[in-house]
């Protein structure tokens, strides 16, 4: 044996070719100059299926003509293609695709015997099965891509050997609005988007995910390189180690969640706002306790002054005080959504008059407030409170458009619209109307902003400064009020809301009440844990011509009852601490079922629960004079005796 590869001879050496054209995977054929087949191995034979009597006669034509038969390209077939024949000395990798999708390789390279080429030597490698996984690879990652898509979340991968390359897949690249060939594939470019107030704490996070094994999982924010809007990105990735546990590799994903963030934002506005609302309405509450005391006395007061006397201007001054008070306990109410939509006409310029002086001190000393109101006379149909703060909405509105400062001018007027007004949000049919305008120097909206500005949750503002409720309160209470709302804004040049009003008509005040009838001794039981307010009841009611029993709480109440023998009426505060007195009145109805109840509240019927409480129940909002509590009275026990 050891001869034989020491010096071959001519035979041995064409058999040692032969074994070793046997032996290889590949299929080999061997063609001449003159387009002839001159050898081939078995793997060929099998590789094309290629019948017995055709391997034995080897004619060229007939076997390519075979083979062409069975591919997609029949002029793909060898003996066909003129690209192998145009350069005897080229070599060429091509692929041959059959019908039955089986894929083979084929590399050409020429033949030569000392020095000349002869011929060509074909080698053919079946890469079917490499093709299908290939393929299956191809599609797998298609589907991840499009499942990406679908749940907006991408992924990426870091290389941690130090060479700083960064792979995304195509949804982080569109999270992060950067094309695929803008982005220079490294660590150090992602942070280039990465908002640089955050910068440390991703590294920080990336660090200790490699050093020390800390989950990275940081939500941080980014600048889009399409627009360089700021997005809320949330990033979570696992790192994977060698076999001596060095980090080599992070995987991740990134996920935008800004639309989740501003969902929180609101939520936590909406409860700050609850928060607020229930302390405006305890605020009110308490208010309207000290108010009714205030507003009280002073009518008693009144009615022991005679007409020239020198305090008696003094005194109608502090009742007056209490009724503007009581105006700002309203506006509590309403903020709180303790107050009930009260529609009345008014003179829409005194509401605003009032509500300037509020905005002066809210708006902030670079902010210039302008008013101009008409001189005629101009009244509308509408809740005041519900006005007031729409004012103060578009004010504040106008006020975060202008951050560096500006001017915000309100004025009211009346205009004839001779032709429908038509809008994006509204038509304003023809007619005549009170217009309330409220307009600033601000920075503007776009078209496309003004499409949604009266949509809740909508906001331009950053997260946190905004709710995006303020138009969309706006435009339901003008629209309650039967009243339509109309922008005009451009960028860069401002913005200005008219709110158009059916005109009203002011009723002249009411007449004096005639004097309220003095009582005949009844019984009537005050319940209320004010001391100062049940006193002044108790002592209004005493010089009324009543019997009264005090109590400070429900329970001090329920056990007089016991003992007082008949109750004519009960006259209880409807929120007291401990258990309340529409509670207490439940009680006593449930045992007496025709006993009159009136409440007392600084709330409106529709906020108290007063479920289980039969409707001649009647509530005295807070606050209240003697004569109204002495004329309701009156009416309760006028309709129950």
């Amino acid at each position: 044996m050891a001869d034989f590869f020491d010096a071959p001879t001519h035979e041995a050496m064409i058999a040692l070719l032969e074994a070793t054209l046997e032996a290889t995977h590949d299929g080999i054929l061997v063609i001449d100059l003159d387009r002839r087949i001159r050898g081939l191995n078995r793997q060929f034979v099998e590789m094309f299926r290629i019948p017995p009597d055709l391997v034995e006669l080897r004619r060229s034509d007939e076997l390519v003509a075979f083979i062409a038969e069975h591919l997609e390209d029949p002029d793909a077939a060898l003996l066909r293609s003129p690209q192998l024949w145009a350069d005897p000395s080229g070599e060429y990798l091509t692929r041959l695709r059959f019908k039955d999708g089986r894929v083979f390789e084929r590399f050409v390279a020429p033949q030569r015997i000392a020095g000349e080429i002869v011929g060509r030597v074909i080698s053919y490698s079946d890469i079917s099965r490499a093709m299908r996984t290939e393929q299956a690879l191809e599609q797998h990652r298609a589907f991840l891509e499009k499942a990406q898509e679908v749940a907006h979340i991408g992924s990426w991968v870091s290389d941690l050997d130090g060479s700083g390359r960064l792979g995304w897949s195509n949804e982080t690249h569109r999270i992060f609005g950067v094309p695929r060939e803008a982005f220079a594939g490294t660590s150090e470019a992602f942070f280039g988007f990465v908002h640089p107030d955050d910068r440390e704490i991703v590294k920080a996070a990336s660090i200790a995910a490699s050093d020390k094994g800390v989950p990275y999982d940081v939500e941080h924010r980014i600048i889009k390189g399409d627009d360089g809007s700021v997005r809320w990105v949330h990033e979570r990735a696992d790192v994977l180690r060698d076999a001596f546990g060095c980090p080599t590799r992070m995987i991740g994903t990134v996920q935008d969640i800004t639309g989740r963030r501003q969902l929180e934002e609101q939520l936590r506005q909406a409860q700050k706002l609850d928060a607020i609302g229930r302390l405006a309405g305890g605020i009110a509450h308490d208010l309207n306790n000290a108010l009714t005391t205030i507003a009280g006395y002073a009518e008693l007061a009144m009615g022991t002054l005679p007409d020239d006397h020198t305090a008696r201007a003094d005194v109608q001054e502090i009742r007056r005080a209490a009724e503007r008070a009581a105006s700002i306990t309203r506006q509590l109410l309403a903020f709180s959504r303790k107050q009930r939509r009260e529609p009345r006409a008014f003179d829409l310029n005194e509401t605003v008059r009032d509500v300037v002086r509020l905005l002066e001190r809210l708006l902030g000393g670079n902010v210039r407030l302008k008013t101009s109101l008409t001189t005629e006379p101009i009244a509308i149909h509408a809740d005041p409170g519900q006005i007031e703060q729409a004012i103060i909405n578009l004010a504040v509105n106008g006020r975060d458009a202008m951050p560096g400062g500006g001017e915000i001018t309100i004025t009211t007027a009346i205009v004839s619209v001779d032709t429908p007004l038509n809008s994006r949000h509204t038509t304003i049919p023809q007619g005549r109307y009170v217009v309330l305008s409220v307009g600033d120097t601000g920075h503007g909206m776009s078209v496309e902003t003004q499409a949604h500005i009266f949509e809740p949750f909508f906001t331009t503002k950053d997260v946190g400064k905004g709710t995006g409720l303020g138009l969309s309160t706006v435009y339901g209470m003008v629209s309650q009020s039967g009243g339509f709302i109309w922008v005009a804004s451009e960028p860069y040049r401002g913005s200005t809301f008219r709110l158009y009003f059916p005109p009203a008509v002011v009723r002249p005040p009411a007449p004096a009440p005639p004097v309220v009838p003095r009582g005949t001794g009844q019984t009537i039981l005050v319940v209320e844990d004010e001391d100062a307010v049940r006193e002044l009841v108790a002592s209004t009611l005493a010089k009324g011509g009543y019997h009264v029993l005090r109590a400070a709480s429900a329970d001090e109440a329920l056990g007089m009852t016991t003992d007082a023998g008949t109750i004519d009426l009960l006259l209880t505060d409807a929120t007291m601490p401990g258990t309340s007195g529409v509670a207490l009145a439940r009680i006593l109805l449930a045992a007496s079922p025709d006993l009159p109840v009136l409440m007392m509240s600084g709330f409106s019927e529709d906020v108290l629960d007063t479920s289980g409480l039969p409707p001649s129940v009647r509530v005295l909002r807070k606050p209240f004079t003697p004569r109204e509590l002495q004329q309701r009275i009156r009416e309760v026990l006028g309709t129950s005796h």
